[in-house]
C-alpha cells in the first residue's frame, strides 16, 4: 500500500518543479514570433510526416481544452503558420500543415527553448534524468 504522505509530498513536490521550469522557460517565448501554445502545436505538426498532423493528434498532446486548441489553431491559419483541410480518411476531422514561415518560426524558438530545456535539465545526472523519464512515464501509463 502507497504510503499517503509520501504519496502527496512527491506529487507536490513534482507539481511545483513543473511548475517553476514552466515559469521559468516562459522567457523562451517572450519576442519571438510564436506564442507558447503555438509552439506547442507547430512541435506536434512538424514532427509529422510532411509537417502534417491531424487536428486530434494535436488535440491529444494539448494541454489545453479541445474548443481552445481550434480556436488557436483557427488563429495560426490566419496567421499563415500552417494550413488545415479536411482529413481525406475521416470527413468530420481536419489535417495541419506547417507553412514555410510556420517550420521557420518553429526553429527559431526551438533553438533558444532547447537550449533552456537542457540547461534546466542539467541539475540532474544522465542516470537520474533516465529515472525521471522512467517515472514519468510509468505516472502517464497507469
Amino acid at each position: 500500500m502507497t504510503d499517503r504522505k509520501l504519496a502527496l509530498e512527491a506529487w507536490e513536490g513534482l507539481f511545483r518543479a513543473q511548475h517553476e521550469l514552466l515559469t521559468a522557460m516562459s522567457a523562451d517565448f517572450e519576442n519571438t514570433p510564436i506564442t507558447q501554445a503555438e509552439y506547442d502545436v507547430l512541435l506536434t505538426v512538424t514532427r509529422g510526416p510532411n509537417m502534417t498532423a491531424r487536428l486530434r493528434d494535436v488535440t491529444t498532446h494539448m494541454l489545453i481544452s479541445q474548443p481552445s486548441v481550434s480556436r488557436l489553431v483557427d488563429r495560426m491559419v490566419s496567421r499563415g503558420l500552417i494550413t488545415k483541410t479536411g482529413d481525406p480518411e475521416d470527413g468530420r476531422g481536419s489535417v495541419l500543415t506547417a507553412t514555410d514561415a510556420g517550420a521557420h518560426a518553429f526553429r527559431e524558438v526551438a533553438t533558444v527553448h532547447s537550449h533552456s530545456i537542457i540547461g534546466h535539465m542539467s541539475a540532474l545526472d544522465d542516470d537520474e534524468l533516465r529515472t525521471l523519464r522512467r517515472l514519468t512515464q510509468k505516472l502517464r501509463d497507469h
